[in-house]
């Protein structure tokens, strides 16, 4: 079955010993900086911030500027948010497990054993919230084959059903999986609250649950780069993604990470609202930062990618390959911002059942999608989806080619498996959070915890009533076209009420901005977006260039009235 790594002898909520990481700072400490200089929020007060345009820049007030910053020392990015308070594990639920778990005892599998004629040296019992491993060493000559030929026979012995048999090769034993008679639910303060994940050192740290040893399982998204998720209805999915969307908010100060949520079933994401001033992003003129519709969502990851070409002409200025060796420099006052170069977040954008998405047969969701997914972790753009359709057409080669890591719960059969995992096992899982988490051709039996709408409501309650942004984290404006009409179809003798003032004020300004539009007219963002391809089609401003602003082709306002009057 290709997967390893049991659970021990521990209790289910017992903590493990410590693995792997560095000793850094409690995640629940206040961050107590004093203010070194007058700040100025980047990319939240005001909307057109994060458009990068090529503004003239007088180099000796630039150098001017970049001497002053130096003197004012390391620049700290959560200075404006220096009392937040990271969110508590007291804030979690504790679930208790059933003392009677009723696990079958060693020694019956011994005597099933060797009614088949298998030797054992040796065995142990690693009891886990969902399955039971029993570890053995077989006597010489045992070959795993022989045993993985007895799982149903071993399965009809012990009345259980789901029985599996896998080789543990760095522990020279060979594991025999059983579904506990009665699953525990494991609980998400058992992962989040132990040393492995407050003292991680991950970028982007994300504690998924316990492995069949019963160690707490941490991943750093930055590494994945971007992740699958897949599996049946009611397996688990939705519960992964918020235990992934809350080891984040425990690890992540409001000013390093920014979520985009994408929710087509509308139902999962809004409880994350009350954090939309701290950790969420969207696009200008949204009223809620969680998208769900199909159109926003094609304008977000368009946006998306905007925000990814943006940082890439950063990167290129600042002679830097990766958002980490940015950020030191910015840190380090070695980047002018007067040169257009700002802090950067981690963005990480999650996607619930993305085949809701691909139905529309949308062929700039799917490029940008690609797009995203192939180029945008370098600067720091990270996506998860999920999906519970594990089809070809759902999870098309390019989707499995760009996301190399899969968390995978039950599938119905062996075939589903093979899409999302390239090999079969998850039509082996026993649910409830039962999963196979795979990244480089190696697959590892985890047991995801759980989080309730409780708690999810208490981390985000806890952090909504802490001081925040003004607003979310503004994404670069993205004018909605998607091929419907060119310029040239625009009938401009249904021409909008403020298409002549409109038309004064990008003259005067000679700045073809639709934020400019919408701010001045105190309009909703589609309507400026339609204003500015009604301008484009009378040949007063140029077409879409990216993420900057249209060129005026009229300089003045003599030769603008001039046009106005033909146009009645």
């Amino acid at each position: 079955m290709g997967f390893f790594n049991f659970f021990s002898k521990r209790k289910i909520n017992e903590q493990p010993e410590h693995i792997d990481v560095s000793s850094v700072e409690e995640v629940e400490n206040t961050l107590e900086s004093e203010p070194q200089e007058e700040y100025i929020p980047i990319n939240h007060c005001e909307k057109e911030s994060s458009i990068i345009e090529e503004p003239s820049i007088n180099e000796e007030i630039a150098e001017k500027e970049f001497d002053k910053l130096e003197e004012l020392g390391v620049y700290d990015p959560k200075l404006e948010l220096s009392h937040y308070k990271f969110p508590t594990f007291s804030l979690l639920n504790e679930i208790k497990a059933d003392a009677d778990l009723e696990i079958i005892e060693p020694f019956r599998l011994i005597e099933i054993l060797d009614s088949f004629g298998v030797r054992i040296k040796s065995i142990t019992k690693n009891i886990g919230a969902i399955i039971t491993v029993f570890e053995i060493v077989p006597e010489p000559g045992v070959k795993i084959s022989t045993l993985r030929r007895l799982e149903e026979d071993i399965a009809i012995a012990l009345s259980t059903p789901g029985v599996s048999i896998t080789p543990i090769p760095e522990r020279g034993t060979i594991g025999i999986v059983v579904p506990n008679k009665h699953p525990q639910i494991l609980s998400l303060e058992s992962v989040l609250n132990t040393d492995n994940f407050r003292h991680s050192s991950a970028e982007l740290a994300i504690a998924i649950g316990r492995t069949m040893t019963n160690d707490v399982f941490i991943f750093d998204l930055c590494k994945m780069p971007h992740l699958l998720v897949a599996g049946a209805t009611g397996q688990g999915k939705s519960v992964g993604l918020n235990v992934m969307i809350s080891s984040l908010l425990y690890k992540k100060h409001p000013a390093e990470l920014k979520l985009v949520l994408i929710d087509p079933r509308v139902v999962e994401f809004n409880t994350y609202l009350p954090i939309q001033n701290h950790f969420l992003a969207k696009l200008p003129d949204t009223e809620k930062a969680v998208v769900t519709e199909f159109r926003d969502a094609v304008n977000m990851l368009e946006s998306l990618v905007i925000e990814m070409n943006n940082r890439y002409d950063l990167f290129a200025k600042s002679n830097t390959r990766d958002i980490k060796e940015y950020n030191n420099k910015f840190v380090l006052r070695k980047l002018n911002s007067v040169r257009g170069h700002k802090y950067m977040p981690y963005i990480v954008v999650v996607i619930d059942e993305f085949a809701d998405l691909l139905i529309f047969d949308d062929a700039k969701l799917s490029s940008s999608l690609n797009i995203l997914a192939s180029k945008a972790h370098t600067v720091g753009i990270h996506m998860i989806i999920s999906t519970q359709r594990p089809s070809a057409k759902i999870i098309t080669g390019s989707i499995k080619a760009n996301f190399p890591s899969r968390l995978t719960f039950k599938v119905a059969s062996s075939t589903d498996s093979r899409i999302i995992l390239d090999e079969s096992g998850a039509e082996q899982l026993v649910g409830r959070g039962d999963a196979l988490f795979s990244y480089g051709g190696k697959a590892i039996r985890i047991q995801v915890p759980y989080i309730g709408t409780g708690d999810i409501e208490n981390i985000t309650s806890f952090i909504g009533k802490q001081q925040g942004y003004p607003s979310a984290y503004y994404l670069p404006e993205y004018v909605e076209t998607y091929g419907y009409f060119s310029s040239s179809s625009i009938d401009l003798s249904d021409k909008d009420p403020l298409f002549e003032e409109a038309a004064r004020l990008i003259v005067i300004h000679q700045q073809g901005s639709t934020s400019l539009i919408q701010r001045k007219f105190s309009i909703g963002y589609n309507r400026a977006g339609r204003l500015m391809d009604q301008l484009e089609a009378a040949g007063i401003v140029g077409s879409i260039q990216g993420s900057a602003a249209r060129e005026v082709y009229i300089q003045d306002e003599y030769q603008l009235e001039q046009i106005l009057d033909s146009l009645k």
